[in-house]
């Protein structure tokens, strides 16, 4: 079972072992993830879900860098188009990661290079995160005036309300062993090493009962920050897409496009 086109901005398989690996796949920009890129995960994620032989979901990135978070230039232009429209947008990158967060099979992202904003999030949601020693993260929406809301239940439950209190309202970028002393990713090894960990660890999951595993994530999760209820839900994607039609976030996304400090950094 794949996907049907290996130039998708999302790719996936499965082997004989049940095993799928979802494979961003935007190397030019990064991985940053745009529409195309949103639907392309859920529909993955969707086809994924029709699969009963389904044991593990292993998430990775193309090129030089696992998810750089938002294209800014898609995210300036989806800024300026009508309130529901970007409540759409907001509801299915929220969606997105909510799916992968509750997937019924454990979760595994293997994490390399820059893997910033939005892609703080999907490794967030997964169950075990593996990173290579060069990687680097930030939850860096406040930088560009906008706001982490869709995916802060998910970084509160990796990484604790103390922890996102600091990172989510700096900005600021910090490597692995920071990643991993604050709980966002398990291990940290060498780049070369990255793909033999996460074989390793995929062959450890085999060789537990399928159904054990899928009662044992389903009970965690019902007492995670993750499960939220619908009321909850929406007020978040709201937000969200509230934040994105800003004044703020209008100025701090053109500060972006034209390589200037933000006039509240210039101050």
């Amino acid at each position: 079972m794949t996907s049907s086109n290996r130039s998708d901005p999302v790719i996936w398989d499965v082997d004989e072992r049940g095993v799928a690996h979802v494979v961003f796949n935007r190397p030019d920009v990064n991985n940053a993830y745009d529409g195309d890129f949103i639907q392309g995960f859920l529909a993955a994620m969707d086809a994924l879900a029709t699969n009963e032989g389904l044991r593990v979901i292993v998430i990775k990135g193309n090129g030089r860098h696992f998810q750089a978070g938002a294209d800014l230039k898609w995210i300036d232009a989806v800024r300026t188009a009508s309130s529901e429209e970007n409540i759409r947008v907001s509801r299915a990158t929220a969606t997105a990661v909510r799916r992968l967060n509750a997937a019924p099979v454990p979760t595994v992202a293997l994490v390399h290079g820059g893997c910033f904003g939005g892609g703080t999030g999907i490794i967030a949601a997964c169950d075990i995160v593996i990173a290579a020693e060069n990687a680097f993260f930030s939850i860096a929406e406040v930088r560009w005036g906008l706001t982490a809301a869709i995916i802060i239940p998910q970084l509160n439950d990796a990484i604790g309300v103390r922890q996102v209190r600091r990172y989510a309202l700096t900005g600021e970028r910090f490597g692995a062993a920071e990643a991993r002393r604050i709980g966002l990713v398990h291990e940290v090894v060498s780049l070369a090493e990255l793909e033999a960990t996460g074989a390793r660890l995929i062959e450890q999951l085999l060789e537990n009962g399928p159904d054990a595993l899928r009662e044992t994530k389903a009970t965690i999760l019902r007492s995670a920050w993750g499960d939220v209820d619908e009321a909850t839900f929406e007020r978040l994607v709201e937000a969200h897409a509230a934040t994105r039609q800003s004044p703020e976030a209008a100025e701090g996304l053109a500060s972006f496009a034209e390589k200037r400090l933000a006039r509240w950094r210039a101050r």
